[in-house]
This record gives C-alpha cells, structure tokens and sequence, in this order.
C-alpha cells in the first residue's frame, strides 16, 4: 500500500499508482477541493449504483466511510484500482471489503474484492468534522484496535498495529473534542487512525461490529455512533473469553478496557440507543442478525442472540 501524509502528494500517488485517468467520488461537501484532473466525479454518497466509466483507469475516493466504500465498490465492480483519501477516522480505506448503503443510508448489501492501493492522509481534511462525527469515527477506529488483539485471524503485525493506534487515539479524543481545531490533536488522532485501519485490514472485525453493523444497516444509522455504544458491551463480553487480551488493550488506552471505552463514548455524546430511536421491541431482531455477521463469527466464541440481546439490553 503507497501511504503518503500531505494532500500536495496525490498526483505522486496517483502517477505510482499508474491511475491516470482516474474516476472521482466525492460528496458535494468537497467541491471546492482542488483535485486532480478526473474523467467523471460521482457526488452521491452513500451510494449503491455507482458504475466506473470505461475509460476511466482507476477510482479515486475522497470523503469518509461512505465514500471509501462506495470507492471500494466501485473497484471491486470494475475490477479497477482504488486510491483513498479519507477524512473521518474510519480506517476503511486499509481493506478490500465493503459495504453499501442508499443515499438513506439503509444497507443494501456487502462484498469484497476491492483493488486498494494507496491512502493519501491530511490533517487540513479533518479539521472542519463536527463533533459527532470526530468521535463516532474515533470509537470506530478504536474498535478496530480492540478487537484486532482477540478476533480469530489476529496475528503479529496485527497487535502492532492496535498497540501502537489505541493509545493515540484515547490520549487525542478528548483533546480534539475540547478543541476541535487542535490540529497537533487532530494529527494524533490521524495517525493513531491509520495504524487501526491497518489492524482491521491485518485481522479483521469481531462482536462489537457486528453488533454495529446490524444496528446501522436496519435503521440507516450512522456507524460510528453505533461503534461507540456497542464497544463497551463487547468487551466486557469478551473479557470473560479472551482476559489477558481485553486487558492488554484497557492498559493501552489508560484504564480498564470497559469503563474507560464506555467513558469515551459519554465523551463524544454516545449514551443509549434509545436516544437514536431504536425500538426497544426490535432488539431480538436485531440481535439474531448480528449473531449472523461474519464480526460475531470471528469472535473468540461467537456469541448467541440471546448473548447479544442481553448487551443490546444493557445500552439501550
């Protein structure tokens, strides 16, 4: 993967990359930015029928999540290279899977065979994302790291890559959201993103994600607020199945592992899902699909509906 930390290098990225008639995705939110030359731009993000020109030699993606999976889509459909250049904190922009949404944001299915290639990251791209958003993508990220240290496929170069973004992103949080153009803060929380990004594209996804996940694809919610509230509950699940691994994660992030994700969440204006209107009467349906979703089968134990209906339960 070709990673690059300032905005002036994507062309240098782009050219290594041998994209040069690149095809853009990026919301409206960036159409003042000055991007490279493009063959086409698609503007809607989130997106489930995006389709890359064929002239097109590859697909830029620049935004958040929503915007880096539907890049990661539309290379997988295309069979084309994908260049990122994320502005939230989401890490998706290290892995070959994806999902897509409508532009409700109501899920409308997932896959994977993405051709990712390069990231270019900038600090000057965060600095205008609300609060909401700072921290809903921070918990994501965090989340990455937590359950990179105990999901099934964990591996070395894995728990490096955790150890090394769980801390920076604890310590950078609450500085960002006390100050939210901190840019020293905001350049910690980056990079603690990125090396979590790159946890999850080494060993995948576990129980607090697919508990997200099912959460955010049934009512169009957004991940990151879902991240948030479902991380404290799954680990405290896994703390029974995997001790040794949770805590090494709590003393990464300066505490034991479930107050102090559960402190965080508080932070950033995470509390119950009930303030999101999730219907208290959905939540079995809500747990028999998570314990449906890869994350939950990669768990150390997956854990049942009825297991995770009880940590819905304990947050809503």
């Amino acid at each position: 993967m070709i990673v690059r930390w300032s905005f002036a290098e994507l062309p240098e990225v782009l050219a290594e990359a041998g994209i040069e008639r690149p095809f853009l995705i990026a919301g409206p939110r960036w159409a003042e930015l000055d991007l490279p030359d493009h063959v086409a731009r698609w503007t809607e993000v989130p997106s489930h029928r995006v389709e890359v020109p064929a002239e097109a030699d590859g697909v830029l993606a620049v935004g958040g999540g929503s915007a880096i999976d539907t890049g990661k889509y539309a290379s997988a459909q295309s069979e084309k290279p994908v260049v990122h250049v994320p502005t939230t904190y989401s890490g998706a922009e290290w892995t070959t899977h994806y999902g897509i949404r409508s532009p409700d944001r109501v899920i409308q299915g997932s896959g994977g065979g993405a051709r990712p290639v390069g990231i270019v990251y900038d600090v000057e791209l965060t600095l205008g994302l609300p609060p909401d958003v700072t921290a809903g993508t921070s918990m994501n990220a965090l989340a990455h790291c937590a359950e990179a240290l105990y999901v099934k496929n964990r591996n070395a170069e894995g728990d490096e890559q955790a150890l090394a973004g769980a801390p920076l992103i604890a310590s950078a949080l609450p500085r960002v959201l006390a100050d939210p153009h901190d840019r020293a803060a905001r350049e910690d929380l980056l990079r603690g993103a990125a090396h979590a990004g790159h946890a999850l594209g080494l060993a995948g996804l576990a129980l607090a994600h697919a508990m997200a996940q099912a959460l955010g694809g049934r009512y169009g919610l957004a991940h990151g607020a879902m991240n948030a509230l479902c991380l404290s509950p799954a680990l405290r699940f896994n703390r029974e199945l995997a001790p040794a691994e949770v805590e090494r994660f709590g003393e990464a992030i300066g505490g034991d592992a479930v107050a102090r994700t559960r402190e965080l969440a508080l932070l950033g204006g995470f509390d119950r899902l009930r303030d999101h209107v999730v219907p208290e009467d959905d939540l079995p349906a809500v747990a028999e699909a998570a314990s449906q979703r890869a994350g939950n089968l990669a768990n150390p134990r997956p854990a049942t509906a009825e297991e995770i209906l009880e940590l819905l339960r304990s947050i809503w």
